[in-house]
């Protein structure tokens, strides 16, 4: 009698890093020629974990270096409090439990909570990781999706229908140390959306097909779309982690020679102690040069590898791209080349990062970052704005928004020449800038309009510095007007919604007279005036 495991077939998908554009790792997925094993597993824990276990050693014949995603419901780990056989396989296969992520899998309706998040906790203590797998499109309630506080969320393409929610799961990401990942992408237009909408990684028909062999030959589109916004103190360290090539502390020269002869895109190769903390880097150029040498082999094959490698240099996976060029910078210049570790809060390698990665990736944010720049003030324009506005919109955050200009400017300009009109926009902008306090952000929009996003208490300190003092255009006094739009949790869908509220306020500003500050609060109807008089009831002159 035939068992199901011999109709049984695997193929591998990888899943692509979108800021890199290189392989992170690769998908098992179970393909029966007949019957319907994944539906029997979904109702079978102990079917279901044979099958992660079958994925695993389907994937170690093909010897692939790659990180692994095996599948797994999420029933069938609240059932058998976690999967002890798919650990002893993967100590049978030589990899590390850390080289693994567990994609746990929808439906969540009927698994019990508590026994679920035990399952997870025993499996991270065993050194797998988790990921989140399905949301979107299943059934996992946003407080259980807190309470795993996975190390990747994979989101199902249908949401990139909606780039707000795209967008508003990159903000929990962030938040809880994820990564973000959307799945079945297949056209060229769901990439740029996924990019654009804050995705880190992608996997789907785009870059490449399940096949039954492991591949790194994947397509991406052409041309970048468009970084993400990152925040002031740079990308994060986690937009540009590469798979990295992992080997004992005690491994020999003559292994990693193997290692490296054999993957000629190996960079280098980093020796882990029993716990996954790296303890020496093997660079690939200097190992080579050294085993190649006149008696190389003979003196160095049998013995340890780690005689021929350097203290590892490291990063925690919270640091930022500039964090990374400072621990580059450090080193000597022969070693500017080497891969930089990246370490977990334990200490363990989650990959490398590749100087030639950042310093392309910063170097785009800063030209598109100049291109968006007002060329008179040198401030980002409304974009970059309404950018942060959305950012704080998806994380539930308050926020106040400001629109500051010249009443009257053009007639400033013709009476003071465009020059003084000019001096007074870029002072005008200085002053912003020194009142901004904490994370507020000033953009200059254009002629004599400035926006302004800051937290609602620091409004009054802003509106004063700006409004209380005397502002002149060739020796003509000017006059300036302020419409603030306060922004509660829930109160706005986006940005568009919180222009629109703005707008009004800005003219009611705009009739008051002398400085005038209008404020108001989204969804509430009127405004409160705080400084300026109604011109009909203001004294004459």
């Amino acid at each position: 009698m035939r068992s199901w495991t011999d109709t049984l077939r695997f193929a591998f998908q990888p899943v692509v890093n979108l800021m890199t554009g290189g392989v992170a790792a690769l998908e098992i997925l179970a393909r029966p020629e007949t019957g319907d094993v994944l539906a029997e597993a979904r109702r079978d824990p102990e079917l279901d974990g044979l099958l992660a276990v079958s994925a695993l050693r389907a994937a170690s014949r093909r010897e692939t270096l790659l990180p692994l995603h095996v599948n797994v419901f999420a029933g069938t780990l609240a059932d058998l409090g976690g999967l002890q056989p798919l650990h002893d396989a993967v100590r049978e296969a030589g990899r590390l439990p850390w080289e693994v992520t567990l994609d746990v899998c929808p439906p969540y309706t009927h698994v019990p909570r508590r026994a679920l998040l035990d399952a997870v906790a025993r499996l991270r203590r065993q050194g797998f990781r988790v990921c989140a797998d399905g949301v979107g499109d299943g059934d996992a309630p946003l407080r259980l999706l807190t309470d795993l506080a996975p190390d990747l969320v994979k989101l199902d393409a249908s949401l990139l229908a909606r780039p707000a929610a795209v967008r508003a799961m990159r903000v929990l990401c962030e938040e809880s140390g994820a990564l973000l990942a959307v799945e079945g992408v297949e056209t060229e237009v769901q990439y740029a959306v996924a990019r654009a909408a804050g995705a880190q990684w992608a996997q789907g028909e785009l870059f490449a097909p399940p096949a039954r062999l492991p591949t790194v030959d994947v397509y991406v589109p052409p041309g970048s779309p468009g970084l993400v916004p990152a925040p002031r103190s740079g990308p994060s360290v986690r937009q540009f982690v590469r798979p990295a090539a992992l080997l004992p502390a005690t491994a020999s020269a003559g292994r990693v020679r193997a290692l490296l002869t054999g993957s000629p895109d190996v960079s280098g190769v980093l020796l882990v102690d029993r716990d996954g903390v790296p303890v020496r880097s093997v660079h690939r150029s200097r190992f080579l040069l050294s085993m190649s040498g006149r008696y190389g082999h003979a003196l160095y094959a049998d013995r340890p590898a780690a005689r021929l490698g350097d203290p590892p240099r490291t990063v925690g996976v919270d640091a930022t791209a500039w964090e990374v060029l400072d621990v580059v910078a450090v080193g000597g210049p022969d070693r500017a080349s080497d891969d930089v570790a990246v370490v977990d809060a334990r200490g363990r390698c989650v990959g490398v990062v590749r100087l030639a990665d950042l310093v392309r990736a910063l170097a785009e944010s800063r030209v598109e970052e100049a291109a968006g720049l007002n060329p008179l003030t040198r401030l980002p324009g409304s974009e970059a704005i309404t950018a942060e506005a959305d950012r704080r919109i998806a994380a539930g955050r308050a926020f106040a928004l400001s629109r500051l200009d010249v009443d009257r400017f053009k007639q400033v300009n013709d009476g003071a020449g465009f020059a003084a009109g000019d001096e007074l926009i870029r002072a005008l902008g200085r002053a912003l800038l020194r009142a901004a306090a904490g994370e507020s952000r000033v953009g200059h929009i254009g002629g004599d309009d400035f926006l302004v996003l800051s937290d609602p208490e620091g409004l009054e300190p802003l509106a004063a510095s700006v409004l209380d003092a005397p502002w002149s255009a060739g020796g003509r006094p000017v006059i300036l007007s302020l419409a603030t739009v306060l922004c509660a949790p829930g109160s706005v869908p986006d940005h568009r919604r919180a222009a629109a509220c703005l707008a009004p306020l800005k003219k009611a500003a705009k009739a008051l007279h002398g400085a005038s500050w209008v404020l108001g609060r989204a969804g509430v109807p009127g405004h409160e005036v705080r400084r300026g008089t109604d011109r009909t009831t203001a004294p004459a002159g």
